[in-house]
């Protein structure tokens, strides 16, 4: 049966509530009928006890001694609620009976004694008692009881059919009311579909309004708008790549287009020839560089991977590989390095990401410093965090641009030192990395003097 989620939850609630109300129903009804039966027994075992004291016996009769006693009172009185008797002897042989059985008889069965049983009398149901007739301990015969249970199994018939109708009565009711509260319970769920359904790549700002009470649809709704802000920062990500490397690869290429239309528009020396084709080289370099950071900038976004399988490892050990990378241009400008390290155990760091911030800090701050100046290093632990500082002599980072350094293709003051290469990208790639593994990165710096970054690194747990 395909039924939608409205209607199925219509289903579950009926199904439910009938389960529940025939429970209910039917422990009603069993309990009521049994203590109308209960009822009717305890008097009819009254009365069968009671005329059992009158019964005489004499020989191999039984009978009634004060029979005649008995019609004259029946005669002289009505009986709401008459009761039968009748005595019957060890072969089942009537022997007697009271006088308002008349013609009738009432039916003997030999294997039930002693407890009441349902019957009929001219075609009325009666409910009978049969118990045994004793005497110096031998039975003699048997004593028959009965009532009506005309009434009594009308009271039950009637209580039965009441709450068979009120059962489907319910029903129709429950139905209806729990579609209403089906429809009001799914109605953020039909938002959130309405919301999927209007949602584009270009239009990822639509939001799913959370209900006032903190349950499940509220943390569905929650964890929706969550993935649509995911999704969303994605495809600005993709964006941003797609404008970024346009914007930094046009300028290099459309260089390049130049000089090689300039090559060819007449013959050239051979110096010319090299001296072309080694500005090409540079500008392809610079291209590699910048496409190279871009593409690391995008890995950086899915981290998760990595940072699993990434290793921990010293960070003293890590600084001293990125001074040799920047060897050349550290004796270039015949920089001089001081360090002080804290070789304790605990100065690690996960070598994937940490090796990318340190690269990026300390080549910024070798590319930045000025000739025969000097670069300190320092790594200190301190509790469960380690301290590494990089201070350089150089130019400086105006103050009003320390806000904007960790943008993508932001360079503070680049008319000022347009020799120097570069394309912004560095200070991004290290906060990436930072923020993936929950390192900080202070940066403090005076124009023309210097500047200190301090990076704080998580100690491994």
């Amino acid at each position: 049966m395909n039924l939608n989620f409205k209607n199925r939850i219509t289903l579950h609630y009926i199904v439910a509530t009938a389960t529940l109300m025939a429970l209910v129903f039917g422990a009603i009804f069993f309990t009521v009928k049994n203590t109308v039966l209960e009822n009717l027994d305890s008097d009819l075992s009254y009365e069968a006890i009671k005329h059992t004291g009158e019964i005489a016996i004499s020989g191999e009769r039984i009978y009634f001694a004060n029979k005649a006693e008995w019609e004259e009172r029946e005669h002289r009185e009505s009986e709401v609620n008459p009761v039968f008797i009748q005595v019957m002897d060890k072969q089942g042989n009537l022997m007697d009976k009271s006088p308002n059985l008349k013609m009738d008889q009432l039916p003997f069965k030999q294997t039930k004694f002693g407890g009441h049983f349902n019957t009929k009398l001219n075609q009325k149901n009666i409910r009978q008692v049969q118990l045994p007739i004793e005497k110096e301990g031998k039975i003699k015969g048997y004593m028959l009881a009965a009532m009506s249970y005309e009434s009594a199994l009308s009271v039950i018939s009637k209580l039965r059919n009441v709450l068979l109708i009120s059962f489907f009565i319910v029903l129709i009711g429950v139905y209806f009311v729990s579609r209403f509260l089906a429809g009001r319970s799914i109605k953020p769920v039909r938002e959130i579909s309405n919301t999927i359904s209007r949602i584009t790549r270009n239009n990822l700002n639509e939001r799913v309004s959370t209900p006032h009470h903190q349950d499940e649809i509220h943390e569905l709704s929650t964890n929706f708008n969550a993935l649509l802000e995911r999704i969303e920062n994605a495809i600005e990500r993709e964006k941003q790549f797609t404008s970024d490397a346009s914007h930094e690869l046009r300028t290099p290429l459309a260089t390049l287009r130049g000089t090689l239309e300039v090559l060819i528009r007449r013959p050239r020396s051979q110096v010319e020839y090299e001296e072309k084709i080694r500005y090409s080289l540079i500008e392809i370099d610079r291209m590699t560089s910048t496409l190279e950071q871009l593409l690391l900038l995008a890995r950086l976004d899915n981290s998760s991977y990595q940072k699993k399988h990434d290793e921990w490892t010293s960070l003293p050990k890590l600084i001293d590989e990125s001074i040799s990378q920047f060897k050349n241009a550290i004796n270039e400008k015949n920089l001089k390095i001081d360090l002080d390290f804290d070789h304790s155990d605990k100065a690690q760091g996960l070598y994937y990401y940490s090796k990318i911030i340190i690269d990026n800090i300390l080549g910024n701050a070798v590319k930045y410093s000025r000739a025969n100046s000097n670069i300190n290093i320092g790594v200190k632990t301190l509790e469960d965090k380690i301290i590494c500082t990089i201070t350089d002599e150089g130019i400086g980072i105006r103050e009003e641009d320390l806000t904007k350094i960790y943008d993508s293709f932001f360079r503070s003051d680049a008319l000022s030192h347009k020799k120097i290469t570069g394309n912004g990208l560095g200070l991004a790639i290290a906060k990436k990395c930072a923020d993936a593994i929950g390192a900080e990165i202070e940066i403090k710096s005076t124009f023309g003097r210097g500047t200190t970054v301090t990076i704080i690194f998580l100690s491994q747990s």
